[in-house]
């Protein structure tokens, strides 16, 4: 039998008590030469949903792992509401659901989730998690025949038997069409206004735009942002101008001061800039430009500047 990827049994109410939801205090952890995370300082308020961020090999899945009590740091201090986190788990405060995972194909959505229950001491129902989780019509149907975005449902609904206080997801919406991914991020919001704190790794940008309180990013196992999505954004310099133009000279406009790059499509003309007043200065007074627009980076760009390879201090 193929064990699912629920991690929690269940969860007293009030048992979290007000510690911090998530603490990690000068964590380091390393395999072998390879430096995974390298001091990493974080607090998870309860009743917070934080998106935690960053590219592949960044350190993301390893602190995870620390919080689930999966692997202990070679340095610092993990705790989940104030104790060890897998007394935390023991306790039925935490749950995951992660991207990948063993599901029995020949039962049906509401055996699963049936099973999972039958785990825990105390559980919620079977109808209120596949209600919840948005899946109560296929309850009959068999695990198998779901498609990926249904089955990372159930898994949803399978974490949520135990009620836990935190919930850390990975990747939670892949295989989801956009009414779905929708859908689900409302349940997530109502579970955390609620109370439960969500930490969840994604590489849907505009989710965590959308729907985190606050996003960290990590690079090279160090957090490098931590903020709001607007204050993220505001760490990346520069807007982007977009204009038509019916004639361009391109090379006197890319040696207007401030021009990072252009892009051309047709008459249209997208300049990223840290100036964008000195170009589009250019483009009104130099060029027959109309149809102008200036635009803030978003988080994509912001993303990228302070996680890509050329980052500072990278």
């Amino acid at each position: 039998m193929t064990t699912e990827v629920s991690v929690a049994t269940g969860h007293e109410s009030g048992e979290s008590g007000s510690a911090a939801a998530i603490r990690l205090d000068g964590v380091h952890r390393s395999f072998g030469s390879v430096h995974a995370v390298r001091g990493i300082d974080l607090r998870v308020e309860p009743g917070e949903i934080v998106a935690f961020l960053g590219p592949n090999g960044a350190g993301k899945t390893t602190t995870i792992d620390m919080v689930l009590g999966l692997t202990r740091p070679d340095a610092g201090e993990v705790e989940v509401f104030g104790m060890a986190p897998r007394r935390a788990i023991e306790r039925g405060l935490v749950s995951a659901v992660m991207q990948t995972g063993g599901l029995l194909k020949d039962l049906t959505v509401a055996e699963t989730v049936e099973l999972t229950g039958s785990l825990f001491s105390h559980s919620r129902t079977v109808g209120e998690v596949l209600d919840r989780a948005g899946i109560a019509d296929i309850a009959k149907q068999r695990v198998g025949t779901c498609s990926g975005g249904q089955q990372q449902r159930l898994r949803f609904a399978m974490a949520l038997m135990s009620d836990p206080a935190l919930i850390i997801l990975d990747e939670p919406t892949t295989g989801m069409d956009v009414t779905g991914r929708r859908d689900f991020w409302s349940a997530i919001r109502a579970d955390a206004a609620r109370g439960r704190t969500v930490l969840f790794a994604t590489h849907y940008l505009e989710e965590a735009d959308q729907y985190a309180d606050r996003i960290v990013l990590v690079r090279d196992g160090e957090i490098v942002a931590d903020g709001t999505a607007a204050q993220i954004k505001a760490r990346s310099a520069g807007r982007t101008v977009r204009a038509t133009v019916p004639s361009l000279d391109e090379s006197e406009l890319r040696a207007v001061p401030g021009v990072q790059g252009l892009e051309l499509r047709g008459e249209s003309v997208l300049v990223h800039t840290t100036d964008s007043d000195a170009v589009a200065r250019h483009l009104l007074t130099r060029t027959g430009a109309h149809d102008l627009e200036i635009t803030a980076h978003g988080l994509e760009e912001a993303f990228i500047a302070l996680t890509g390879r050329d980052a500072e201090g990278a």
